[in-house]
């Protein structure tokens, strides 16, 4: 999302978010010297807060939700989204007190807007009035551009975001990647929405454990538990996301799952009781030794999510990727097994060698990836 921050000292109104990359910043408008700075202040919180309740509509999309209902979790989405046509006459019309009352309105979209708009009303900045509304209609339409797949622009922050749902059109830019590389280019991380990107990056792992499978003898689904023998590695969730695709889910499901049920956690929600009730079921005997005062919840091994739940797709992209990366350790054992003990390379041979493994190992993927290309789309 957005942030917009007053600069006391140059008197300027300015907007800065995040692109995978880096962070870029504009000037939104210039305001006379003496201008109150505690308006503008809160000015620049309702323009953030409106920022973010924008982009909320993007990461939890009504096509996520279980139901469209009304009254529903999907119903209520869909009349946020909808809610992005009435910003402009919020901002340019707010509600204002009468009588000493004020009108809230339920949509925090909306509400962002009025409180914005009772600022400018406030301030009474002909520069403003006109700047901000133009401004929030670029914010706006970088949301909807990002909705279509187009993550250029403004829309670039959405690198940065966590999605109950991925865009076709990501997931297929993200295959196109991954075809170029299977270890994961940069430009996954800069280009492509993570949630799109993990999608993509279950399917290359699916194929890269079928390639280490066949060369290891051992299964799929634990080809990266054996890679952690040989480095340390995040297995566990490469390893969940394996499971669920052997159980029968596409790798569309499987993370926009783990993805959604993370949002959830860090949104406040139990999203699974009956899962937790197992697991905890599981875990009695464990728990009576990991119960007090004095228990750090670091050592009890018991998490509500996989996933880091501030960042949860890319969380998982990294893993997907580095599980792929475990799957060429494991293939190096078993295809070139001897290839450093009858030899003293010096760095520069054995970096040839390992650039020509890494390069046999990604050409055996793009197979294994182009035959069972039908679980991707």
């Amino acid at each position: 999302m957005i942030r917009y921050s007053i600069d006391p000292e140059r008197h300027e109104l300015i907007a800065t978010w995040g692109t995978g990359e880096g962070d870029l910043a504009t000037r939104i408008a210039t305001v006379p010297a003496g201008t109150d700075t505690a308006a503008l202040m809160r000015l620049a919180r309702a323009l953030t807060h409106l920022s973010e309740a924008a982009w909320h509509t993007y990461t939890h999309p009504a096509s996520a939700a279980a139901s469209m209902k009304p009254n529903s979790q999907g119903w209520r989405r869909t009349e946020e989204r909808n809610s992005f046509d009435e910003v402009p006459d919020a901002i340019t019309h707010p509600n204002l007190p009468q009588d000493g009352m004020l009108d809230i309105d339920y949509s925090p979209l909306v509400e962002s807007a009025h409180r914005a708009g009772r600022v400018l009303h406030t301030l009474g900045n002909a520069d403003l009035t006109a700047t901000v509304p133009a401004e929030t209609a670029t914010e706006l339409a970088s949301v909807e551009t990002a909705e279509l797949g187009d993550l250029t622009g403004r829309a670039r922050q959405a690198v940065l975001l966590s999605r109950e749902g991925a865009s076709p059109v990501q997931v297929a830019a993200a295959d196109r990647l991954l075809e170029q590389n299977p270890f994961g280019p940069a430009a996954l991380f800069s280009e492509i929405d993570p949630t799109a990107a993990a999608v993509a990056a279950a399917h290359w792992l699916a194929a890269a454990t079928e390639v280490t499978a066949e060369a290891s003898g051992h299964s799929p689904t634990t080809v990266v538990l054996e890679a952690d023998n040989i480095e340390a590695l995040p297995h566990e969730t490469p390893t969940l996301v394996l499971q669920l695709l052997e159980a029968g889910a596409s790798p569309y499901d499987a993370v926009t799952s783990l993805v959604r049920h993370a949002l959830h956690i860090a949104d406040g929600l139990l999203p699974d009781p009956a899962g937790l009730r197992e697991q905890l079921e599981d875990l009695d005997d464990d728990l009576a030794q990991h119960t007090g005062p004095d228990t750090d919840p670091e050592d009890t091994g018991l998490r509500l999510t996989p996933l880091d739940p501030k960042r949860p797709a890319p969380d998982l992209l990294e893993d997907l990727l580095t599980g792929i990366h475990g799957c060429w350790l494991l293939h190096e054992e078993y295809d070139e097994p001897d290839n450093y003990e009858d030899e003293d390379w010096d760095d520069e041979h054995a970096e040839a060698h390992q650039d020509r493994s890494h390069g046999h190992f990604a050409q055996l993927v793009r197979e294994a990836a182009a035959t069972h290309h039908v679980r991707l789309v």
